[in-house]
């Protein structure tokens, strides 16, 4: 993998380079991002690399590797969401980003971010993390008379964190609730702490305000996503699936302020095309992260997916000829970038794969891939 190689691709770098991934957990495709990661950083700028977790619990990971704060054993095992922090690659990772940083001041200093919401499949955060942090940061800046609650009247609404996390509220909106009289307050309340943030603009961008606004967007988005759970419609998982979407561009769009950054997440997170997929019987169908990303940056965007051609720990063998993955799987080497245009004359189909983690390529979307990343055998983790 040669960093050289993705941006000769490209008219110009990209501020948000995304890297997509076919399936999770799989070590080799960690260690390729890792691999890119260190190239991008010591030859191209890059300063940021941010992954598919929890937003909230990445700040953890990114004070460790930027001051030494706590140990690499605690943020493995706190600082990752989806039990990420076990795996090898992800310790690599984030060990290289703090000897990294070890003796560089902090402009020149390699970060880390998570861009997910607190969400899991069979659930929501409670947004008492997020709305409390926005509310004391606002507290601790500006004139008290103009906070529109206090803490205690916050926490009074909030009630227990398990009414939130209910994991039954998934399936039944009747157990969510998002749509209590205590709910709609919060995001009432949360709409007037995110207009103080932008009215103090002035007074408070140059003291902890990326966070601030972090916690202020993830405070909205999960009052947003608590409300839908408890809806009854049929817009009731479109909505679901686009917040989540939409949080997840927000924080992307913020980070790709900052400095050039490379995200790394499943594919259909990331790419342009719209996403799909089936749930309850019933087909779905949003704009992932990537596509309102990409419509937002234009050029400064960037998506190279990541193909496979055997996971064969999983029963995906050698892939049929006239697949994206086959194409490549005939094709000399084990690890190479892939210009797409090279495929635009080929009659190809999609891949069918035996195993429900494992998504292939799609040959539709290749006028919309930058690159592509190809792994010729992914051996066992």
């Amino acid at each position: 993998m040669n960093a050289d190689t993705v941006l000769s691709l490209l008219p110009a770098r990209p501020r948000l380079l995304a890297l997509g991934e076919p399936t999770h957990g799989e070590d080799v495709l960690l260690d390729v991002r890792n691999d890119l990661f260190r190239q991008l950083v010591e030859q191209a700028g890059y300063r940021t690399i941010v992954l598919e977790i929890d937003c909230l619990r990445a700040q953890l990971v990114d004070d460790y590797v930027t001051s030494g704060a706590g140990s690499l054993d605690a943020v493995m095992a706190q600082g990752f969401s989806h039990e990420w922090g076990a795996y090898p690659p992800n310790r690599s990772l984030v060990s290289w980003m703090r000897s990294y940083n070890e003796d560089r001041p902090a402009p020149e200093q390699v970060r880390f971010a998570g861009f997910d919401g607190p969400l899991e499949i069979t659930a929501a955060s409670s947004p008492r993390q997020a709305l409390t942090a926005l509310h004391g940061y606002l507290a601790d800046r500006v004139d008290p008379g103009l906070l529109p609650c206090t803490l205690e009247t916050l926490e009074d609404l909030l009630g227990a964190d398990d009414l939130w996390t209910n994991p039954a509220a998934m399936r039944d909106p009747a157990q969510s609730v998002g749509q209590t009289a205590s709910a709609d307050r919060l995001r009432r309340l949360a709409d007037n702490l995110v207009a103080l943030l932008e009215i103090q603009t002035p007074l408070l961008i140059a003291d902890g305000w990326s966070r601030a606004w972090l916690n202020a967007r993830t405070a909205v988005g999960l009052l947003r996503y608590h409300f839908w759970m408890a809806d009854s419609s049929p817009s009731r998982l479109p909505w679901l699936l686009g917040i989540r979407a939409a949080m997840m561009a927000a924080n992307l769009l913020a980070l790709a302020e900052r400095s050039p950054t490379l995200v790394y997440a499943h594919n259909s997170h990331l790419q342009r095309d719209r996403s799909s997929m089936r749930m309850g019987g019933m087909p779905l169908e949003w704009w992932s992260a990537g596509a309102t990303v990409s419509s937002r940056l234009g050029d400064d965007y960037a998506f190279l997916p990541t193909a496979v051609g055997t996971l064969r720990t999983h029963n995906v063998e050698t892939p049929p000829p006239n697949t994206i993955e086959g194409f490549l799987y005939a094709q000399p080497g084990d690890r190479f970038i892939a210009d797409p245009r090279r495929l635009a004359a080929e009659t190809l189909t999609p891949r069918v794969s035996p195993w429900f983690g494992y998504a292939p390529l799609d040959p539709a979307h290749l006028p919309r891939f930058d690159g592509i990343v190809f792994i010729r055998d992914a051996p066992p983790s």
